[in-house]
């Protein structure tokens, strides 16, 4: 992805997804019923980049479609994965199942995930840069 306006769709369309988390942490309460608008629009708002990139990698007409280095096909793949964890985080953490009937399991998990996540790409990166030639 190269050009700015497609970059600045996906960190407005990722602060969309950020902002309903936010929405819906304000708007449910532990011990209310929980409305599942804001999280249903975060969801869908958060599926939007990963298609935009899956075409970049794989659509047709597509320039480049299926040459990227094998590191960035590992990045898209476990990020989607860890990045999947987070909303089902939340909808256990309000659907209160298992561990997550204590608020706070699902407010560490927000954590665990951040810091993971954001490791595993730092590592990912820095293992791609470091092993393809001229660091692409």
């Amino acid at each position: 992805m190269y050009d700015l306006g497609s970059l600045l769709l996906l960190f407005a369309i990722n602060a969309v997804m950020i902002l309903t988390g936010l929405i819906t942490e304000i708007r449910n309460r532990p011990g209310d019923r929980v409305n599942w608008t804001a999280f249903n629009v975060g969801t869908f708002a958060g599926l939007v980049p990963w298609l935009v990139i899956g075409l970049y990698l794989w659509g047709p007409g597509t320039e480049g479609a299926g040459d990227a280095p094998t590191f960035v096909y590992a990045i898209v793949f476990s990020l989607l994965g860890w990045f999947a964890l987070f909303p089902l985080n939340m909808w256990l953490q309000y659907r209160r199942i298992g561990p997550w009937r204590d608020y706070v399991v699902g407010e560490y998990g927000y954590i665990v995930l951040s810091l993971t996540a954001k490791s595993l790409l730092a590592w990912q990166v820095f293992d791609g840069a470091l092993t393809t030639p001229g660091g692409q």
